[in-house]
């Protein structure tokens, strides 16, 4: 991104704000990074190993009834469950640019 015209829309500050905090997160085998990604109708989270650029697992709220906020709440404990299956204990957690709040916050 550095030198990158980004646009100065919603979009584009999002990705700036993106990009500053993969600036400082970075997930390991030990403690990987979950990614949170929110569109207008769903929430998706997912584990990445950022040293093997491996993702460890994946998880939507596709398929769960519900309000939207009700659905990530159900995601985070999807993700929860699934990590502590896998013997993944912490987790860095990367907000993607979205502010920690509602949807994003209920994930984590």
């Amino acid at each position: 991104m550095p030198g990158a015209r980004v646009p100065k829309d919603r979009a584009g500050l999002r990705a700036r704000r993106h990009h500053r905090v993969r600036m400082r997160v970075r997930g390991t085998a030990d403690r990987p990074r979950l990614v949170v990604f929110r569109s207008d109708k769903h929430i998706y989270a997912q584990l990445v190993n950022d040293d093997a650029q491996r993702t460890l697992l994946s998880v939507s709220d596709q398929g769960l009834a519900g309000k939207k906020g009700e659905k990530s709440v159900a995601v985070g404990k999807r993700v929860a469950a699934e990590a502590k299956a896998a013997g993944i204990r912490k987790v860095v957690f990367d907000r993607a640019g979205y502010q920690y709040h509602g949807r994003v916050k209920a994930v984590a």
